[in-house]
Formats: structure tokens, C-alpha cells, sequence
């Protein structure tokens, strides 16, 4: 029985459960002496909104990790962040593909439909890892009716790739491009989706006008 409860760990059939939401930190004034690295604390503060916004509707429930990802940034920065919310620590600061359909260094087209291949923006919530084509990957839900809800069905999922890195960067002048997943580097993918999975939030933001304006999570839940 041990030996079956290790193999499924393993593969992420069971995720971590999350903590209790008292224990989360959604407010902006606990994070006020918090090192947030390079990330815009504007893009930080919407994300938090955000996060906040989706535990008081009970979408979802004490979610240890927020993910963000500033997609205004070109594919050359780092532009991926991970936030413990309960120790309010950032623990990663990385580089993120988008999309093949998005654009090539920059990002500028998103998308909801399947075989487009851009990215989604909007809130998302992790669920549980599997070993797929890409390797080691982490399903994602989308919590943004109209926005990423189609996620699932695109197999929008984070995973490692070898075209994230500051070598390929050297050598093509920007990363390599997904399907509209967001892809780490292979050297942080497992530790990275380890630490997110089962329940973390993940936000992935772009100044795009009917983003800003329909998203639920940030007009309040309304």
C-alpha cells in the first residue's frame, strides 16, 4: 500500500491539500515590506485583487501560491513569479514562453479558442501533474468565464521546454514559443510545479482593454 501511495504522489494523483484560506495572505498591507524582485507592483496588485476576489466567492479555498505572469514584458526577461502566500516569500522569478500565435518576442494576441495556439489571459487555478509529451506537466483550470475557461479542453498546462532558457535566447534573440502553454525552463520545471500544484492560483496578466474591463476577478466578483 505504501509503495502505491508513493507512486501516485509521484505522478500527482493526489495533490496537496491547501491550507485553511485564514491563514492566506490576500491583503496588500502584508505584503508591504515583502521583496517582490522585478515584478510591477501594479501587475501585483491586480493579481491580488484578483486572488482575493476569487476566495470570497469560494471559487476557490485557501490557495497556498500565487503565480504571476506579467505577458507585457518580452519573452527575453524574466516575467514569471511565484508568491508563497503564507510566508508572503517569492520564491521564483523566471522566464515564460507564451504562445505561438501570440506573437514572437513580444506577446500581443490572446486568445480563448482552441488550436490557436496563443495564450490565455486571466485567472487559473492548479490542479493535479501528469507526465505527457512535454514531459513532467501541471494541469490548469481557467476561472475567467469567456476568458480561459476553455483551458482544460486546449490542454493549456505548464511545463518544461527546451526553448526557455538564456541560452536560446543568446541564440535566437528570444524564446522559444508554445501552444499557448506557459512553458519554464526544464531546469525548474519539476521543483516550480511541485511547489504550485493542487490549488495554487495563477494569474497571467496583459494590459488588453476587454481583459481589464470583463474579467470577474477584477472587477470585484461582480
Amino acid at each position: 500500500m505504501r509503495l502505491i501511495i508513493a507512486l501516485a504522489l509521484a505522478v500527482g494523483v493526489f495533490a496537496p491539500k491547501n491550507i485553511d484560506a485564514a491563514d492566506v495572505s490576500l491583503s496588500k498591507a502584508d505584503f508591504a515590506n515583502a521583496s517582490l524582485g522585478s515584478m510591477d507592483e501594479n501587475v501585483f496588485d491586480l493579481a491580488l485583487g484578483a486572488a482575493s476576489c476569487a476566495v470570497k466567492s469560494g471559487a476557490v479555498d485557501g490557495p497556498r501560491t500565487l503565480t504571476i505572469i506579467d505577458y507585457s514584458r518580452p519573452s527575453t526577461e524574466k516575467r514569471l513569479w511565484v508568491v508563497d502566500l503564507t510566508t508572503r516569500e517569492l520564491l521564483y522569478e523566471e522566464l515564460v514562453a507564451h504562445g505561438q500565435g501570440t506573437g514572437a518576442n513580444y506577446a500581443s494576441k490572446f486568445s480563448n479558442n482552441a488550436d490557436s495556439h496563443q495564450t490565455s489571459l486571466g485567472l487559473f487555478v492548479t490542479d493535479a501533474t501528469y507526465v505527457g509529451k512535454n514531459g513532467y506537466s501541471l494541469r490548469l483550470d481557467g476561472l475567467d468565464k469567456g476568458i480561459n475557461d476553455r483551458a482544460r479542453d486546449r490542454a493549456i498546462v505548464m511545463h518544461g521546454a527546451p526553448y526557455v532558457s538564456d541560452a536560446f535566447v543568446r541564440a535566437n534573440g528570444r524564446l522559444g514559443r508554445s501552444w499557448g502553454c506557459p512553458a519554464v525552463s526544464d531546469a525548474v520545471a519539476r521543483q516550480l510545479i511541485d511547489r504550485v500544484k493542487g490549488g495554487g492560483l495563477v494569474f497571467a496578466y496583459y494590459p488588453d482593454a476587454d481583459f481589464l474591463k470583463t474579467s470577474k476577478y477584477l472587477r470585484g466578483c461582480a
